[in-house]
């Protein structure tokens, strides 16, 4: 059988938001056309969540209600043939352990693939930034000091800022210059006052404004990261 015709189908719930799930779809189309040799695109399907309904629980602590919602979502991509499927946001993650245990197929977790290269490239100590409940979370804490790598994140007020940037800007697309320049101010801090030597973008809009060329650390783009493990994964080589 033709290898090309072997290839995974990818289930993405999306929506968490917008912005990303285009970059997901986007990127992970254009990485496998040139892993073929530009000879397939992956079979891809799609279902996109509401993303103020997925913050509304979060808010309330009712993971519950998250899991369920997100279950959901996972069982309609079955029904579309999905062979595994993502969740297209670190947010959401914060039941990615409940809700792995309950789906039909397997889940790809977007924290397991950073924390595996964050090791891979030997960091011990890491800046956190992403919305206030990746921030405040165990999520992402509990994977990395499995691995001995220590997590900071930014003083109170300054989560805040970096919550908010992302609620009232990034997630609807919008992207200003002043908001790089407080952002990277954010993680100069991190890197003088904690000695971070590096940061995890995580949010999957963070990419929108910071990466390595602007950023006084190198950037653990958790998008990218995720989409590289998942175009894989498409492939068969994982």
């Amino acid at each position: 059988m033709n290898k090309l015709n072997t290839l995974k189908k990818l289930g993405l719930v999306g929506g968490t938001g917008p912005e990303s799930t285009a970059i997901y779809y986007r990127e992970l189309n254009r990485i496998i056309n040139q892993k073929t040799g530009g000879k397939a695109f992956p079979e891809l399907c799609i279902e996109s969540v509401d993303l103020y309904r997925t913050l509304g629980y979060c808010k309330a602590g009712d993971d519950e209600a998250l899991v369920q919602y997100l279950l959901g979502a996972v069982k309609n991509l079955v029904v579309c043939g999905a062979d595994f499927a993502a969740l297209t946001a670190n947010t959401v993650h914060s039941v990615f352990d409940r809700l792995s245990a309950l789906s039909p197929i397997p889940l790809v977790s977007i924290v397991d693939a950073v924390c595996e290269e964050a090791f891979r490239r030997g960091y011990r100590k890491i800046g956190l930034l992403g919305t206030i409940y990746t921030m405040n979370g165990a999520f992402f804490r509990n994977s990395f000091t499995a691995r001995k790598i220590e997590l900071v994140t930014p003083p109170e007020n300054e989560k805040s800022l970096v919550n908010s940037r992302i609620a009232d800007e990034l997630e609807l697309g919008i992207v200003k210059d002043s908001t790089v320049r407080e952002l990277v101010s954010v993680i100069q801090g991190m890197k003088e006052r904690d000695g971070i030597e590096a940061v995890i973008l995580g949010c999957t809009e963070l990419p929108l404004v910071l990466n390595d060329k602007n950023c006084p650390v190198p950037c653990l783009d958790t998008m990218k990261i995720h989409i590289d493990t998942l175009s894989e994964m498409v492939l068969g080589a994982v």
